[in-house]
């Protein structure tokens, strides 16, 4: 597999080894000892499966403790997936950062702990897979505005649909104030 640092430290893109034939494809879409190679040293305890249509934005969340590490595929179909860094000692803090995923290149998105999260869906339908290093916690949830302006997260798309808890979370400087 292939493993590209990206522009916001700790994020990185994954090239796993694909195997097409007649028949279609293999791949191992997860191995500790290997991403551990690659500076992925997680313990991941959960994994989730979100399906979303085509306009969907789902974000900007986060874990408060002890943070959540996630490691982010598509199954089916495309997705902008979206990182913002939340480190308040990072010299990106508030500095976001997005690739797009899909269910034909099979590349990952590896987001440590310390960033927020968010994905809007290109295709007409998706399913998103990933892994997480905690368990989920409401009591630790957070999030802050998709569409916030200090941000300034240029999504694809043009009329979002978006949950009433995304559509009405604080904004960046709210939560981080």
């Amino acid at each position: 597999m292939n493993t590209l640092n990206l522009t916001l430290e700790g994020l990185k893109l994954i090239t796993p080894k694909v195997f097409f034939d007649e028949r279609g494809f293999f791949k191992e879409s997860y191995q500790k000892p290997l991403y551990h190679e690659r500076g992925i040293d997680c313990d991941f305890v959960q994994d989730n499966h979100s399906f979303s249509k085509k306009g969907t934005i789902r974000g900007l969340h986060f874990q408060t403790f002890p943070g959540q590490a996630k490691l982010i595929s598509v199954v089916h179909g495309k997705i902008f997936d979206v990182a913002v860094d939340i480190r308040p000692d990072s010299s990106t803090f508030g500095k976001w950062e997005g690739v797009f995923l899909d269910d034909i290149e099979h590349k990952q998105l590896f987001i440590p702990i310390g960033f927020a999260h968010g994905f809007c869906v290109v295709s007409e339908t998706a399913h998103v897979v990933y892994k997480v290093s905690t368990l989920y916690d409401p009591k630790h949830e957070k999030g802050f505005r998709f569409d916030d302006p200090q941000i300034g997260i240029s999504w694809p798309i043009e009329a979002p649909m978006v949950s009433e808890r995304d559509r009405l979370a604080p904004f960046f400087y709210e939560v981080f104030l």
